[in-house]
């Protein structure tokens, strides 16, 4: 070999070896010492999600940690492959937004067998089997104290005729939306005297889809009085079936329908602000957040490779009754507020 083709042979494998490190992306990010972490969520569509994922990545940022953001646009297979393909990238830690409990499960077992910690963010896992940290709002729990107040103004209205109730149900395939529905169905069983069999609105959380169910569920239960949505994202969809009815009104204006969803986000606060909106259950999106994030970043000091702890975010109703004093506690006016 003449010394120019050894010289070449050199440089070539010196940019080899450069191509595999990089390929390779070590546990840690390109900055000395700094950690990675990946955060693959199932989509922004929701104003919860947006502010969810922007305190997420500011926060961790703000630290001086590298995030690998990866969006599946709804699709379970695809966040599967997004996560895997981080495990390959040996990151340090990894935070799922899943598209449903079942898919969470398996994302879940995948990091477990990598031995990379994982953290799963406001959807929890269709069962515990295995190891995960998790942070989820209860629920039912706040679902029932939102309907409960929505009962206690029906049954103040004393009339002399059962309320026709309807729930706009989200996809049951996540336990969000088993618990939802669960705390509204402990209210209508508590007070048989006050309500007929519920109406139920499939809405797998597509608009589109409870736009089209909950026109067709009016047309057929024109005198719907009662409603809860699930999640608070729907109002949009909801105003458009009621007010061509002529069933979009004030609170106190005849023919008003009790409102009350779950979320908390800023449109039920501008609505219940308006008075359309009778009472919202509210997650604490800030401290879901920060308690993921804290638990993450300290099995990943501490070198726990499969760390596993549910955090619950109790909630809590905001009602017209206590508005004045806990709406400052709620997300979305903070949001609304750009606190």
């Amino acid at each position: 070999m003449t010394m120019k083709a050894l010289l070449r042979t050199v440089v070539l494998l010196g940019t080899s070896a450069v191509v595999v490190g990089a390929l390779s992306c070590s546990r840690r990010g390109p900055q000395e010492g700094q950690l990675t972490i990946c955060f693959a969520f199932q989509d922004l569509e929701t104003e919860f999600w947006v502010a969810g994922h922007k305190a997420i990545t500011e926060t961790l940022r703000g630290k001086g940690i590298r995030v690998l953001e990866r969006n599946a646009n709804q699709d379970a297979n695809r966040q599967l492959e997004q996560v895997r393909d981080a495990i390959a990238q040996d990151v340090d830690g990894i935070i799922i937004i899943p598209q449903d409990g079942e898919s969470a499960v398996t994302i879940v077992g995948e990091a477990n067998r990598a031995g990379i910690p994982i953290a799963v963010f406001n959807r929890p896992p269709s069962d515990r089997s295995k190891p995960a940290l998790v942070v989820v709002a209860d629920n039912e729990e706040i679902a029932e104290e939102a309907v409960t107040y929505m009962a206690k103004v029906a049954r103040q209205k004393r009339r002399d005729r059962k309320w026709k109730p309807l729930i706009v149900v989200g996809d049951l395939g996540d336990r969000n939306a088993v618990a939802r529905r669960q705390g509204f169905f402990n209210v209508i069983e508590k007070n048989p005297d006050l309500f007929e069999t519920p109406i139920e609105v499939p809405s797998k959380w597509d608009p589109a889809t409870t736009l089209a169910n909950l026109e067709a569920a009016l047309q057929a239960n024109p005198d719907v009085d009662f409603l809860f949505t699930s999640s608070d994202f729907l109002y949009p969809q909801i105003r458009a079936v009621l007010e061509p009815l002529g069933k979009w009104k004030k609170i106190g204006e005849p023919g008003h329908v009790i409102l009350g969803g779950l979320d908390g986000d800023s449109t039920a606060y501008k609505l219940m602000e308006e008075g359309y909106v009778d009472a919202t259950g509210v997650q604490d999106l800030f401290f879901e957040a920060h308690a993921i994030m804290d638990a993450l970043l300290d099995a990943i000091e501490t070198g726990h490779r499969t760390p596993e702890k549910w955090i619950e975010d109790p909630g809590f109703a905001l009602t017209q009754e206590n508005m004045a004093e806990r709406a400052k506690d709620m997300w979305g006016y903070r949001v609304l507020r750009g606190q």
